[in-house]
């Protein structure tokens, strides 16, 4: 069973989606008259918090370096893979599709479903930044968001990933005297529901269809053979046809 090599990369296909939802978010910073004075985009990067934290740790004072780690950031990360009970399909349904280019039909079982826990961190060093970014994001998951997905190309088959937001946390990490860095973490956790499809079976295209009728059946005596094929013979999938019915008694 497990002797098929298959690759669809759908767990990556759907890290980069989730990353390209976020990869554009701007803030503003505003002068003492309210007017705008800067607009700053939000760099993204695929990286654990434990990680990113440790990068900011190492450079604690505002007086140990003359650049520090700009604040605010984004990044987000992976965190569990789990089965999804609630999606689970009959395993014996098939997608079907005829592949010209091979003259054959391929066909596929019913995907398996699981669900991704995936973060998004928010990092800022003063609150109006971090509440700037959030509330650019919360309107858009009520609770859910959908994304179409090109799961397989192959079989032109598209899903929706649907994205739900299951909670939010924040964290002020400020500690130390007035030379320490103040940082203020927003965590975001998100659900995304995919489906994981097993290999790619192919089979010839049925050109010769041989129907055998019998007077007794307990005897099995041979009474008629029908013969179809498909006019001309040398059709290919999408080609318009005829049939050719072929008859024999015996």
């Amino acid at each position: 069973m497990l002797d098929q090599r298959f690759y669809w990369g759908t767990t990556r296909k759907a890290i980069v989606a989730f990353g390209n939802m976020f990869n554009s978010i701007t803030i503003d910073r505003k002068d003492a008259d309210g007017n705008s004075a800067e607009t700053l985009r939000i760099p993204l990067a695929y990286v654990p918090k434990q990680k990113f934290l440790a990068r900011i740790q190492q450079q604690p004072s505002l007086d140990d370096r003359p650049v520090q780690v700009v604040l605010p950031r984004m990044s987000f990360e992976m965190l569990s893979l789990t089965y999804d009970f609630n999606r689970k399909i009959s395993p014996v349904q098939q997608n079907r599709a005829i592949n010209a280019t091979n003259n054959t039909l391929d066909t596929q079982y019913a995907p398996t479903p699981y669900n991704i826990q995936v973060a998004l961190y928010i990092y800022a060093k003063n609150q109006d930044d971090g509440l700037q970014i959030v509330e650019q994001i919360l309107p858009y998951f009520n609770p859910d968001y959908n994304l179409t997905m090109k799961t397989i190309p192959q079989m032109g088959i598209k899903n929706d990933l649907p994205i739900l937001l299951e909670g939010i946390s924040f964290e002020d990490t400020y500690e130390g005297d007035f030379s320490d860095r103040r940082s203020i973490i927003w965590t975001l956790s998100f659900t995304m529901k995919l489906n994981y499809y097993g290999p790619i079976n192919r089979q010839g295209i049925i050109k010769k269809v041989v129907t055998n009728t019998y007077s007794d059946a307990a005897l099995l005596n041979k009474q008629s053979t029908m013969t179809v094929q498909p006019d001309p013979t040398s059709a290919k999938p999408g080609d318009p046809i005829g049939f050719i019915e072929t008859f024999e008694d015996f």
